[in-house]
């Protein structure tokens, strides 16, 4: 299982490698809402005041998984480029610089 934020955080640079290494070629996509589910099981430590995590549960989970409870989350994020002035843009995955791309 990896945990949650682990899994956002490993989309985050599939994306930003996407943006780094996209092919030849004049078509540009924008790049809109990124859409995730997953089953996740939800593990509480340290009682009323303890952490919670997310574990995202794999397809072949084996039977100590599929024993406890999992839950099905959907999670929509947007991607944006934010400039170090705060200045959001778009994100364009192109192979050839474009103003507002990095």
């Amino acid at each position: 299982m990896i945990e949650l934020a682990d899994m956002v955080r490993q989309l985050r640079d599939q994306l930003n490698t996407a943006l780094t290494s996209a092919g030849p070629g004049p078509v540009r996509f924008e790049l809109g809402p990124v859409e995730i589910e997953a089953t996740v099981a939800i593990d509480r430590t340290g009682g009323a005041g303890g952490k919670v995590n997310f574990w995202v549960v794999e397809a072949n989970a084996d039977a100590s998984v599929s024993s406890s409870r999992t839950h099905r989350v959907t999670l929509t994020l947007q991607p944006t480029l934010v400039a170090p002035d705060g200045t959001r843009r778009h994100v364009l995955v192109s192979d050839d610089e474009a103003h507002g791309e990095r």
